[in-house]
């Protein structure tokens, strides 16, 4: 079978897992000897995404405007020039504008069109062009089953069971291994910079600062513990959102106003996660709403750092596989507290071994999808 040329559109390439999703496929193309082209507005992975053996097109196409329609005679000719095998989108505005451009193309010559759906969007015929692929991927169990009740064959017919295919989102256990131990000048560094740290018990919610991450609950979960004698600190990992600058007004003023400016640390965006993680005694989840999947759950457990989180959505998958003691309740602070407290009393079971969210299973797994949709086409076209 030849090498394929594989397209992957996105709005941008800045930060996010949609983003890192998309360089780690790139990366597996190059490896694998077929050819990596992304497309999106660009952004500060661009630079990494080349030095890996990537192209990169620069085009808006995630703005959410009518005008963002029009382009797709343009992305048509790009198409046709450019003889792609797959065309791979994995959001919502740019999958419009491919399909509208794929949909004119002679069937024989056209490109297999190929979505994933990276979350649980709102329920509208916007959304329901992630699932408009000829091959649906679904990151998780629950996104799979979120297609299958709100876009059923009897109203979507053309998304039979078999045009979907789950394939889990993974980690490489070389960047997040077992037992892993910090440098001793990183933790010079870091207990430096974050002096309330000191010796105490470490609690971690990563995540940016938006309402639906549930730092609230954080505040009160590690207030209890407080409240109880525990010598504990909490550090609040991501950055703030630009667009809700209010926000994070709002709970930085709640840990003061409760006294818990010395308990709680908001370290801001960092790069060294897999360092926070392994200092970390327990890493909480506290989302609102169900996330597709959960790498932040996922990446400390794969450490051995136990994880309390609300078990639903693909969070609830990754703890039944890899710590079921650390799933509460959505919303439920007094059972997540009890948890923490039992972990920090060194009571908890040791975290099970990772061996199923892994890179290189969804790496060759999508590549498997790549050339199984390539090969059934060229066998159609041939008939």
């Amino acid at each position: 079978m030849k090498p394929l040329k594989v397209l992957q559109l996105l709005p941008a390439l800045d930060s996010g897992g949609v983003e890192r999703g998309t360089l780690e496929i790139a990366r597996a193309l190059v490896s694998a000897g077929h050819e990596s082209v992304v497309l999106s507005k660009g952004g500060r992975l661009v630079e990494q995404l080349q030095r890996e053996g990537s192209r990169h097109i620069a085009r808006d196409l995630g703005r959410k405007s009518p005008t963002t329609f029009l382009q797709y005679r343009a992305l048509r000719r790009l198409f046709e020039q450019e003889r792609f095998d797959i065309v791979h989108a994995r959001s919502r505005m740019p999958a419009w504008v491919a399909w509208l451009a794929w949909r004119g193309m002679p069937a024989q010559t056209r490109p297999r069109f190929v979505t994933t759906v990276h979350g649980m969007h709102s329920v509208s015929r916007y959304s329901a062009i992630m699932c408009a692929g000829e091959r649906v991927i679904a990151v998780s169990d629950t996104v799979r089953d979120y297609i299958r009740t709100n876009y059923p064959p009897s109203r979507w017919p053309h998304l039979a069971d078999e045009r979907i295919t789950v394939i889990p989102r993974g980690i490489d256990p070389a960047e997040f291994p077992r037992d892993y131990r910090p440098s001793e000048e990183w933790l010079e560094r870091f207990r430096a910079e974050f002096p309330q740290i000191g010796q105490r018990k470490v609690l971690t919610l990563p995540g940016r600062l938006t309402r639906l991450k549930g730092h609230h609950d954080f505040i009160t979960i590690l207030g209890k513990l407080v409240a109880e004698g525990l010598d504990v600190v909490g550090l609040i990992v991501g950055g703030e959102d630009p667009k809700r600058p209010g926000y994070a007004k709002e709970i930085r003023e709640r840990v003061q106003a409760e006294g818990l400016d010395q308990r709680i640390v908001f370290t801001g965006h960092r790069s060294d996660m897999r360092e926070i993680y392994a200092v970390s005694d327990c890493v909480l989840s506290l989302s609102s709403t169900p996330e597709s999947f959960g790498r932040t759950v996922l990446e400390p457990l794969a450490m051995g750092r136990p994880v309390v989180a609300y078990a639903h959505g693909g969070v609830a998958e990754i703890l039944r596989e890899l710590f079921p003691q650390g799933a509460v309740a959505k919303g439920d602070v007094e059972a997540a507290s009890r948890s923490v407290r039992s972990i920090l009393a060194g009571k908890a079971e040791a975290v099970r071994a990772n061996h199923r969210f892994l890179l290189a299973e969804m790496q060759s797994a999508t590549l498997s999808l790549y050339s199984g949709s390539f090969k059934k086409h060229q066998s159609s076209t041939i008939r």
